[in-house]
């Protein structure tokens, strides 16, 4: 069969065509790889950065103030670990007001301080943001706040979380209580409260606190024996994501179902926020998908 020179010339175009489209193709294909769906979560907000850079991953009504439930204790931390010349081995003895404060309050979470024990500044620290202690919140804003009067320290206290929101650029944050368990203008944004936890996470001691999925701690009782606090940490991820290393979990009638989370994967971490998810289970898988998803970016 006769192809001629026109024949040939047009088998020529045609392979030269299929050519450029194989090396188009392998061009696009790195781009196409990387392209990831972005994911549907039923929080009513949400925000993903990446630690190291500070590049936005991921927004959903990041900027919309929220309540922000126990995540606020993030913040109580911060103040705590700030403090110039910080003992955290300084031992503070539990009032009979922080354990009256988790009696009078039906949404306050509890590190089960016994009144007249002396616990360390560092125990605290794991009461607060394992178990979501709220008389341990007390204890550290009444310790580290300022004042002649319990009243006067937390109002102090409070005062610094605000002054330290605002030296972060927070611009979206306000606190009127040491816990989460606000009185009308405790709130945040998923972007403001990852910005907040990164920060804190500059802080080896915090590093270390919420990463621990449970501890077993050895106080000091009033008639100066010894007992065990058994606290573990409300946090999902923790042993069930991988690279998971934090955050903090948060819950209220206002705040719904809320975590800050981090997990690092091959020297990348991903740190993020939701706030006002719909249930327990639906805040934990809308926390991994935003991580995956951020991982694949």
């Amino acid at each position: 069969m006769k192809t001629g020179i026109k024949g040939i010339r047009r088998v020529s175009a045609v392979a030269v065509i299929a050519a450029g489209a194989v090396l188009s193709a392998g061009a696009l294909a790195p781009v196409q790889a990387a392209t990831v769906a972005t994911p549907t979560i039923t929080a009513k907000g949400g925000f993903v950065m990446n630690n190291g850079t500070g590049k936005s991953l991921y927004t959903k009504a990041a900027d919309t103030r929220l309540s922000t439930g126990s995540t606020t204790k993030i913040m109580t931390a911060r103040v705590v670990l700030a403090q110039p010349n910080l003992n955290l081995d300084a031992k503070v003895t539990v009032q009979k007001a922080y354990s009256d404060y988790i009696v009078d309050n039906n949404w306050a979470s509890s590190a089960k301080l016994i009144v007249g024990d002396k616990v360390t500044v560092r125990q605290l620290l794991y009461g607060l943001m394992l178990p979501s202690g709220c008389d341990a919140a007390y204890a550290l804003a009444d310790k580290f706040g300022t004042g002649s009067t319990r009243a006067a320290r937390v109002k102090s206290f409070i005062g610094k979380m605000n002054s330290t929101a605002k030296s972060l650029g927070l611009t979206n944050t306000h606190f009127d209580s040491f816990d989460g368990i606000g009185h009308g203008a405790n709130y945040s944004t998923p972007r403001d409260l990852t910005k907040l936890a990164s920060s804190a996470m500059k802080y080896s001691t915090f590093r270390t606190v919420v990463k621990t999925k449970s501890t077993k701690q050895k106080v000091t009782t009033k008639s100066g024996g010894y007992r065990y606090m058994d606290w573990t940490n409300t946090n999902p991820l923790l042993g069930t994501y991988s690279g998971a290393i934090g955050v903090k979990t948060g819950s209220g009638p206002e705040a719904k179902y809320c975590l800050v989370f981090a997990a690092t994967r091959n020297s990348k971490t991903v740190i993020g926020t939701v706030l006002a998810s719909s249930s327990v289970d639906n805040r934990t898988a809308d926390a991994k998908k935003l991580l995956n998803y951020g991982f694949a970016k």
